[in-house]
C-alpha cells in the first residue's frame, strides 16, 4: 500500500467512525496504519533534513547532519560528566 492508498483508508475510516463507528476489526486498522503513516512520514523528514547545508555570509558551508551529531556528542559528554560529579 503506498502513501497516497494509506492517508486515503485512514481517511475513510475517520469518516465511517464519524458517521456510524468503527468495528474492533476497522479501530485496530485505523490505529496500525496511522502509526504507518507517521513512521514513513518521520522517515521521509529525516532524509530531508540531514541533506541541509547552510551557507554561512562568510562562505563556509555547514552540513546540519554533522553539526547535530557533534552537539549530541558534547551534551553526552556533558552529562555523563554530570553524573560523575554527583556520584551517580
Amino acid at each position: 500500500m503506498n502513501m497516497e492508498e494509506r492517508l486515503q483508508r485512514i481517511n475513510d475510516l475517520y469518516r465511517k467512525s464519524q458517521a456510524e463507528g468503527l468495528t474492533k476489526a476497522e479501530k485496530e486498522e485505523q490505529d496500525r496504519l496511522r502509526k504507518e503513516y507517521v513512521k514513513i512520514f518521520r522517515e521521509n523528514l529525516r532524509g530531508s533534513l540531514e541533506t541541509i547545508k547552510i551557507q554561512n555570509p562568510d562562505g563556509s558551508i555547514i552540513d546540519v547532519k554533522e553539526r547535530h551529531d557533534e552537539k549530541m556528542k558534547l551534551k553526552e559528554k556533558l552529562e555523563t560528566e554530570e553524573a560523575k560529579a554527583n556520584g551517580n
